[in-house]
């Protein structure tokens, strides 16, 4: 038995789905969306209301001295709406406090060289 989830997809596209409470995933390219529905359920501990899948293909990359052509392997995202009220910590953007002063941000002291 294989595991149905591998990663939380964060991107800045993502996140912005995340805000408006669609949380997606890279998960196994053989699981359904049974599968895929329960193992979010279990691991992040919320109820998944509706799931889209996509099956994404690889794209060729140039690799090595040669530069020989190689495809990436095919990998399939997932979609998930969960029940009002919940969210993933994941996806989460934490707001950093003040940024800290730096050297450059110093003003050069007044009569000073």
């Amino acid at each position: 038995m294989t595991q149905a989830l591998t990663r939380p997809l964060i991107t800045e596209k993502t996140l912005t789905y995340a805000a408006r409470g669609w949380y997606t995933f890279v998960v196994n390219i053989e699981s359904d969306k049974k599968k895929i529905a329960t193992a979010i359920s279990k691991y992040y501990k919320v109820t998944v209301t509706d799931i889209r899948t996509a099956t994404m293909h690889g794209k060729m990359r140039r690799t090595g001295k040669r530069q020989t052509h190689v495809k990436k392997s095919d990998w399939k995202k997932a979609m998930v709406k969960l029940a009002k009220g919940q969210t993933i910590d994941a996806f989460e953007v934490t707001t950093s406090e003040a940024p800290k002063e730096t050297k450059m941000d110093k003003k050069p002291a007044e009569g000073g060289k």
